[in-house]
């Protein structure tokens, strides 16, 4: 792993929670190594609009608990400020900068959401924010759960690049990597060592997704609510009074509640529109009032406390994994256990980044002229990094569900492309050189999925999930209808591919 540069920032903070609503108080929690520093708070959509700033508020430098990464900071609070009801329901970047100080070390960010007062007055479409993946991948005090932490803490700052960055062509995505040479991870990751942001903020955060989705989603005229993760689980009657919640990017950390609130918005006739791969693969729980995000991952059915227990049911392991019996396609109609990376190391690594259409009368795809068998993201590379695909064959010449994994009946595949669980073995690795990878000890994904879903990694288990796919399908559920589009980087298509863009107001259109 290389090791990024730590910047000895001038100010950082982080809020008292990140989901509110217009009259209620946020409350900042802020370190200062500068005597003052100022606050200035945009509104972050298809423009940006400075709404909130406050100057020379008095700076202390508060000290950081060497388990804040799993505990939390637990600094004092330094300024509030209560949110008028004029403001709108969207996402909200609090730049934070150190008087009189200049450089990269002078500024750093932090980040909350407005919802509603009004829920569904103003939009049928709530987008809900994958800050449970943003904590996951936060090693800001010093771990994350790619780095062998079982919890991690929401009362502790981001880590630079998870709210905003830089333009720039490899700032957030692994595009057609070399088996051998690597040149775009190369690219990317010089691009964050050169500006000293941390490893995981390209696998996570506003920056890479959901802010190109809300962008192009508003300037297309669409309008979109937000909410965020855990709101799901705290107060899942926010759905109640939308047609249409949307997930974008990299939502990766469901709790059992959070499944449990979608499940019955699609069964009484909501639609759930899934802009996102690697979507919905590892269950967590929430302690400490919502503070603190507990997951044990590949550990779970040794360390998890509730392992053996009534409660085994919140078993923080993957949602395929047999022991809850819950897969994730149960609810999102795919996994990641059959779908995996594209265009990543050795996982598919010259492949086209685009989708091979197959049904392209469905309605997904109406005013976009596709034909059977056409390429969609083509050169927007939509495919990768992470993406998400069923168990299938194929009848007539047509990909369709075997059902095996949990795939619900009705699942229809509309397009596919070639996926692969990266292998990592003793002898052999297919993960990708100086990877962006937390622990490249083994076993990899492909060996790691086939033990817990088959039993062990023989090579007759290893073979069952070795040669996957991306798949973008939709089914029915109740009253409702998903669609999922089974790709991290699909948001990567909004900015100039007209397919992408159009396929993605259809589908819009169609559900909300």
């Amino acid at each position: 792993m290389i090791d990024f540069n730590t910047l000895q920032l001038a100010v950082e903070g982080y809020p008292s929670r990140l989901s509110y609503v217009p009259g209620e108080e946020v409350a900042f929690h802020c370190s200062a190594r500068v005597s003052s520093f100022s606050v200035e708070i945009t509104r972050v959509g298809a423009d940006r609009q400075r709404v909130w700033q406050r100057t020379g508020i008095a700076g202390s430098e508060q000290p950081v608990p060497k388990d804040a990464y799993a505990n939390g900071c637990g600094w004092p609070v330094t300024f509030t400020l209560s949110i008028p009801n004029d403001w709108r329901s969207g996402f909200y970047e609090v730049a934070l900068r150190g008087d009189g100080v200049q450089g990269e070390t002078a500024l750093s960010h932090a980040c909350f959401v407005v919802r509603s007062l009004q829920p569904g007055q103003n939009s049928s479409i709530l987008l809900v924010l994958s800050t449970n993946t943003y904590n996951a991948y936060n090693h800001w005090g010093g771990g994350c759960l790619y780095t062998g932490a079982t919890q991690v803490s929401f009362q502790r700052p981001l880590e630079r690049g998870f709210v905003t960055r830089p333009e720039a062509a490899y700032e957030g995505r692994v595009l057609n990597p070399d088996p051998t040479l690597d040149p775009e991870n190369t690219r990317l990751l010089a691009y964050l060592t050169e500006n000293k942001y941390p490893l995981w903020c390209a696998s996570s955060g506003w920056h890479n997704w959901e802010r190109r989705f809300v962008r192009w989603a508003e300037s297309n005229g669409f309008q979109i609510d937000m909410a965020i993760n855990s709101d799901l689980e705290e107060r899942p009657e926010i759905l109640d009074n939308y047609q249409l919640m949307v997930c974008v990017g990299h939502d990766e950390y469901w709790s059992g509640a959070m499944r449990d609130s979608i499940d019955a918005f699609v069964e009484r006739g909501g639609n759930l529109a899934i802009f996102s791969g690697n979507t919905c693969n590892w269950q967590v729980r929430f302690e400490d009032e919502g503070q603190t995000m507990v997951c044990y991952k590949a550990t779970a059915d040794r360390a998890d406390p509730v392992m053996g227990t009534e409660h085994q049911s919140m078993l923080t392991a993957f949602w395929s994994h047999p022991l809850l019996g819950r897969p994730e396609n149960l609810t999102i109609g795919l996994s990641f256990t059959r779908g995996g990376y594209s265009r990543v190391g050795w996982g598919v690594p010259r492949g086209s980044g685009a989708y091979t259409v197959y049904r392209p009368n469905h309605w997904a795809f109406a005013n976009t002229d596709l034909r059977y068998g056409d390429l969609l993201g083509l050169g927007s590379y939509i495919v990768g990094y992470e993406v998400d695909g069923c168990a299938l064959t194929l009848a007539q010449g047509l990909p369709v569900p075997t059902h095996e994994d949990g795939t619900p009946p009705d699942f229809t595949i509309l397009a596919t492309s070639p996926a692969r669980l990266l292998s990592q073995t003793d002898r052999y690795s297919e993960l990708p050189p100086n990877a962006v990878w937390g622990d490249t000890s083994g076993p990899g994904d492909l060996e790691g999925i086939a033990a817990a879903l088959f039993g062990d990694a023989s090579p007759a288990n290893v073979a069952k999930i070795a040669h996957n796919h991306a798949v973008m399908g939709c089914f029915t559920r109740g009253q409702g209808t998903v669609f999922n589009v089974g790709t991290t980087d699909w948001a990567y298509g909004l900015e100039s591919d007209a397919l992408v863009q159009q396929v993605t107001r259809n589908v819009l259109a169609h559900l909300k």
